[in-house]
């Protein structure tokens, strides 16, 4: 719904240090609005530099700096896969960014495997931003902040389900109800039971209510077999004789 989806336009370029003065004070902001019990953290690579198809120009260390962050709220984090189009800076990234998630200090020196010769020249698990000119100006950032904040004030409380008490199995009846109900019940004087008329003529049942069954009395039901019968099926079914002519 509206005010409920947080998206921040960002320009071609942005690097680390930009990148990290929007998204600590924007998540901030939307964990305090929001009041999650759990946090699903989709690490997307295609914002790393040198990407296919991205054009920002963060680095591996920057990217994971995000999963840190998340991680400081101290609550449970699903961590989950995304884009991301220069596979060895994709691999890159998701090796470091789990190895964040567990508290593992990884070597910067990749070790031997099969795809090896991928990683060269330099043949390290961090990579270098380029050169690219950061189009995205402090003004920029801080008025686009700015507007996602007062979006954000604009939630009146944080969406969740609300609580509601489970129904009885029953309908309480009224007040009116219970004293009827009182007074059907069946009264005794002396050794007379007394029924009210109210209660009677609940039991009363109407002529129409039930039918008797075709087997019900004697005489109600011909058991006879249809082969005794005069005039069966397969008598009818004989030629009829000729009609004279006039």
């Amino acid at each position: 719904g509206k005010y409920y989806s947080v998206n921040f336009p960002l320009r071609d370029g942005i690097d680390d240090t930009t990148f990290e003065s929007i998204f600590e004070p924007v998540i901030g902001k939307v964990m305090e609005t929001y009041q999650p019990s759990v946090i699903v953290l989709q690490c997307g690579a295609d914002s790393l530099t040198g990407d296919r198809l991205g054009c920002f120009n963060l680095t591996v260390k920057g990217h994971a700096h995000c999963v840190d962050f998340v991680k400081s709220f101290n609550m449970p984090v699903l961590i989950l896969g995304g884009g991301g189009y220069t596979i060895k800076n994709v691999a890159r990234c998701w090796t470091y960014e789990t190895a964040r998630a567990l508290n593992v200090d990884v070597s910067n020196d990749l070790p031997y495997n099969d795809y090896f010769e991928y990683y060269g020249p330099d043949f390290h698990l961090h990579i270098t931003p380029s050169n690219m000119t950061n189009q995205n100006s402090p003004d920029y950032l801080e008025g686009v902040k700015m507007r996602l904040f007062e979006n954000l004030r604009a939630i009146s409380h944080a969406p969740s389900v609300q609580m509601r008490d489970v129904p009885p199995d029953a309908p309480h009846t009224n007040e009116h109800e219970s004293q009827q109900e009182e007074e059907d019940q069946p009264s005794r004087v002396g050794d007379e039971k007394r029924v009210s008329i109210r209660a009677h003529d609940k039991r009363v049942t109407g002529n129409g209510e039930f039918s008797d069954s075709e087997d019900e009395g004697d005489g109600r039901k011909d058991h006879r077999s249809s082969r005794d019968l005069p005039n069966s099926v397969s008598n009818a079914s004989a030629p009829c004789p000729p009609v004279p002519e006039q």
